[in-house]
């Protein structure tokens, strides 16, 4: 598939919720950034998993794979990332946003940075993790926080059961992930953003974000924060 960015104008397709092989994804970084280049988005941030302390003493004690970001390879991730962003840059014009998903699977909230550039521990917690991302200049996005019907095993529900306490804190909640659609993000007119939350090849089709901006990493963060020129589009095969 030709790479097409006159297919939307001046708007750039988008996706912020991506996982490769790094943590829990099935594709290997390379393949996911070619993928995405191939289909002509415009912007992408990978988005691997770090996990709480509690989670990675369970999985360990349990023999389980970790597959996340150890916080001493934390760097590294980086390093691997920043690499690969030039690589989608020069051959799709594709801007790769280095990212993670904060997890905290025992208090039951996930976050999304985008932009990170030190590492910060999940099991911190809500309002102390968004407090040093800002630090970093990274957009902070409240991570499927409602109920997903397409996915009831997930539990993270915690951001939105207390989203009166939380409301002001993230610079955008997903109103969209995957194939699942909150409303009722969408009733709190609260920012909004949708993303695939991809792990495997067929989770390309999906709720994605159209974003009207600059084409530059400052001009996209600002855009999400704003919200103003803010689409979400259910993309699908063919």
């Amino acid at each position: 598939m030709k790479n097409n960015h006159n297919l939307y104008e001046d708007w750039l397709l988008c996706d912020f919720h991506i996982h490769t092989t790094i943590s829990d994804g099935t594709l290997p970084l390379e393949d996911v950034v070619n993928l995405y280049g191939e289909h002509g988005f415009d912007v992408i941030s990978i988005t691997d998993h770090i996990l709480d302390k509690y989670t990675l003493e369970e999985r360990i004690k349990k023999k389980e794979p970790i597959k996340a970001i150890k916080k001493e390879d934390f760097k590294d991730y980086l390093k691997i990332l920043w690499k690969e962003s030039k690589r989608a840059w020069k051959k799709y014009k594709m801007i790769l946003i280095p990212g993670v998903e904060i997890t905290n699977d025992f208090n039951k909230y996930h976050i999304i940075a985008i932009d990170i550039k030190e590492y910060v521990d999940p099991t911190l917690p809500v309002e102390e993790i968004v407090k040093r991302l800002k630090g970093q200049n990274a957009v902070v996005i409240a991570a499927h926080p409602d109920k997903k019907k397409t996915d009831k095993k997930h539990d993270s529900w915690y951001l939105w059961k207390n989203q009166e306490r939380f409301r002001e804190l993230f610079d955008a909640w997903e109103v969209a992930n995957r194939d699942d659609l909150f409303n009722s993000i969408g009733l709190k007119k609260y920012n909004y953003i949708a993303n695939s939350d991809f792990h495997e090849k067929r989770h390309l089709y999906s709720w994605k974000t159209l974003i009207k901006s600059e084409r530059n990493v400052e001009a996209v963060k600002e855009a999400i924060r704003n919200n103003m020129h803010i689409a979400i589009y259910l993309m699908r095969e063919n």
